[in-house]
């Protein structure tokens, strides 16, 4: 009964200071959040966003006892708004070599369906890179993260990479195609992109690494929304059905009925082999900090063929009898 009235008295004081009795004492209570839009709870390399609750309680002739526990807020960013729905498309071009010693240009182009995801989603990523010169090259893909903190009228910038994919090798005069190679994004924060003091954004970076030149880079920005799009499946067909890939060339290339097994005499030899193979200049990754050819990371297996059809005995006589084998354990 005591405890029941001290609830009432705490409900009808309202901001007024509460006088307790002795004993255990719990008091319920909610509040709402302000109207105005909050920013996502964040923490990064030079600043944080953090909400607290902190009761206190006041006593006399002794201090007063406080305790808190943090909020975490989300200001929900719904990607299927018409901003966030709309294809990101960039291409760019690059002269290998300086001056006179050219060896020719290097083009990339790429595109993504949408320009807000979620985490957890897998972005399908479109490309087209032609590689005229005379290099080994690698195309590669990954999502940065940019923090901006704003405070006393200075700007300091963080960026971090949060995940990449990597491309096959590109050989001098050869193209390479992405019909929609997946990047997943890992679980980071929200977008923020209200706040007055602290920024943070994503980008999906499509990029080249060439040997002996700067990086060919393509940057197209990102939102990492919390409320995710639905009934996306119909739009990105007809997405991808106007994105210029034609891969019909792949079943030109496959054969109806296979062919035999090769003889032996049709074998290319060891020294056919070599005589054939470019020596391509060893890529130096500054990234990965490689320092020895590509083709070491390359395991090559070339397996003696099957003899021809002819060759093999239907009717095997001199084969020995399995005899049956026991274990103790």
């Amino acid at each position: 009964m005591q405890e029941d009235a001290a609830v009432r008295s705490f409900q009808q004081a309202g901001e007024e200071n509460l006088i307790l009795l002795d004993g255990r004492h719990e008091f319920p209570f909610s509040f709402q959040l302000p109207q105005e839009p909050l920013v996502t709870s964040f923490t990064g390399k030079y600043g944080s966003i953090q909400y607290y609750v902190r009761a206190t309680l006041e006593r006399p002739a002794a201090p007063d006892q406080s305790v808190q526990t943090e909020l975490q807020v989300i200001s929900h960013i719904d990607v299927s708004s018409p901003a966030l729905l709309t294809p990101v498309l960039r291409s760019q071009e690059k002269m290998v070599g300086c001056w006179f010693f050219t060896s020719g240009p290097v083009s990339l182009s790429a595109k993504i369906e949408r320009k807000g995801y979620c985490n957890g989603e897998a972005i399908p990523i479109y490309a087209e890179i032609e590689n005229c010169s005379s290099r080994l090259i690698v195309p590669k893909a990954a999502i940065f993260q940019t923090q901006t903190y704003l405070a006393s009228g200075k700007t300091k910038t963080f960026r971090q990479m949060v995940a990449n994919v990597r491309g096959n090798h590109i050989a001098s005069g050869s193209t390479d195609t992405w019909n929609g190679k997946t990047l997943k994004i890992p679980p980071v924060s929200p977008s923020i992109l209200d706040c007055c003091i602290i920024r943070v954004e994503y980008s999906l970076a499509v990029y080249i690494h060439i040997p002996g030149a700067k990086k060919l880079m393509i940057e197209m920005p990102l939102v990492i929304g919390t409320i995710p799009c639905i009934g996306f499946s119909s739009r990105n067909s007809s997405i991808t059905s106007q994105f210029s890939m034609d891969m019909s060339w792949l079943a030109l290339t496959m054969p109806e009925h296979p062919e035999a097994p090769p003889n032996y005499a049709d074998v290319v030899s060891e020294e056919e082999f070599s005589r054939h193979v470019p020596a391509y200049p060893p890529p130096i990754d500054c990234e990965e900090q490689l320092c020895c050819p590509v083709f070491a990371y390359i395991q090559e297996f070339r397996f003696q063929p099957p003899p021809l059809y002819s060759e093999i005995d239907p009717h095997p006589t001199d084969v020995e009898e399995i005899q049956p084998v026991s274990f103790m354990l």
